[in-house]
């Protein structure tokens, strides 16, 4: 074996130095020709990203290109951001586009927006681009939503039913875009303001006269607190007169009144039959025992006889009474007065 004597290495062992001298130097090139010209761009752009950084990002599977041109729109936006900070967005599943671009957009409108704060809106799962654009220029949503009913239907004291539609102006606040309540909640809280506002008003001409009172009163009613949005105007755009509630309910209600007094007049007359009833059966209960009584009249009068108690003549006394008391009581049923003489 030979030695090198200014290296103090043996012949193999500098083969071997050359070897992984050489593999450094070929995967030197090889990133530099690779990322090389991303590089040139970060150095050229004023916008400093260095070649380890870059060798780094390529080993953690970073998206290197899009590091490095959000870096560089950044910095010619007059915004520096570090390509760490970048990469550590991207890493924990946010979108550097949009944060970059809502930076640059917040930052030409004049509005404070740091790079920690647009990372937590991101990772929040908020379009912080979309939330930026909806502050510089305000958006308008229906009310209702028309994919849950067409109009809000409320009624005046009058019992007048009264058809809405509004439109609502938003900007976002960003400082409560993280936390705040969404479209939704502004789009219910306006339609219960509206249906209240409708239901305190005594007559529903005033609504159709002045329909900016409906909106005076739900902006009097701060709807837009722990809600990611400012409201900025409510209009009425559509207004309808729908039914007269009022009168329906009292004709619903006269119609169960009836309903029910009918009701209780059959219950009364049920229990009228049903008296009628039980005293016709107690009547004939009655005539059976009168029978059965004048049944015993004529054994009581053979008994008689045979005691010696009854004479002939007093027998044709009492048929005398009883044919004189049976024609009294068929003139009395026929109407005729008796003559007296």
């Amino acid at each position: 074996m030979q030695y090198l004597p200014l290296l103090g290495i043996s012949v193999n062992d500098s083969a071997v130095f050359l070897i992984i001298i050489f593999l450094f130097i070929s995967a030197f090139l090889f990133m530099l020709f690779k990322y090389g010209r991303l590089y040139l761009k970060s150095i050229t752009s004023n916008a400093h990203v260095s070649l380890l950084h870059i060798i780094g990002m390529a080993l953690r599977h970073v998206d290197i290109q899009s590091i490095v041109e959000y870096r560089i729109m950044a910095k010619k936006a007059g915004i520096d951001i570090a390509a760490a900070s970048l990469e550590s967005h991207s890493l924990a599943g946010g979108n550097i586009k949009h944060v970059v671009r809502a930076m640059i957009a917040a930052l030409k409108a004049g509005i404070e927006l740091g790079f920690d704060h647009a990372c937590a809106i991101d990772l929040a799962g908020r379009d912080v681009f979309d939330a930026i654009k909806a502050s510089i220029n305000p958006k308008v949503i229906d009310c209702p939503d028309a994919r849950d009913c067409s109009t809000l239907d409320a009624v005046t004291k009058d019992g007048i039913q009264i058809k809405v539609k509004a439109r609502v102006t938003l900007r976002t606040k960003i400082d409560r875009l993280v936390g705040g309540a969404t479209e939704e909640t502004i789009i219910a809280r306006v339609g219960e303001g509206i249906v209240t506002s409708i239901g305190s008003i005594e007559n529903y001409k005033e609504v159709l006269e002045r329909p900016d009172l409906i909106s005076k009163l739900v902006m009097e009613k701060m709807l837009d607190g722990d809600t990611a949005f400012q409201i900025l105007s409510i209009n009425i755009v559509d207004i309808d007169v729908g039914e007269n509630i009022g009168a329906k309910l009292q004709a619903d209600q006269a119609e169960a009144d009836k309903r029910l007094a009918q009701a209780e007049a059959e219950k009364r007359q049920g229990l009228a039959i049903a008296h009628k009833h039980e005293m016709k059966a107690l009547a004939e209960e009655n005539m059976a025992k009168i029978l059965a009584a004048e049944a015993e009249v004529p054994k009581a009068i053979a008994q008689a006889f045979r005691e010696g108690n009854l004479g002939i003549m007093d027998y044709y006394h009492l048929k005398n009474i009883k044919a004189d008391t049976e024609m009294r009581t068929s003139i009395s049923k026929s109407g005729i007065s008796p003559v007296i003489k």
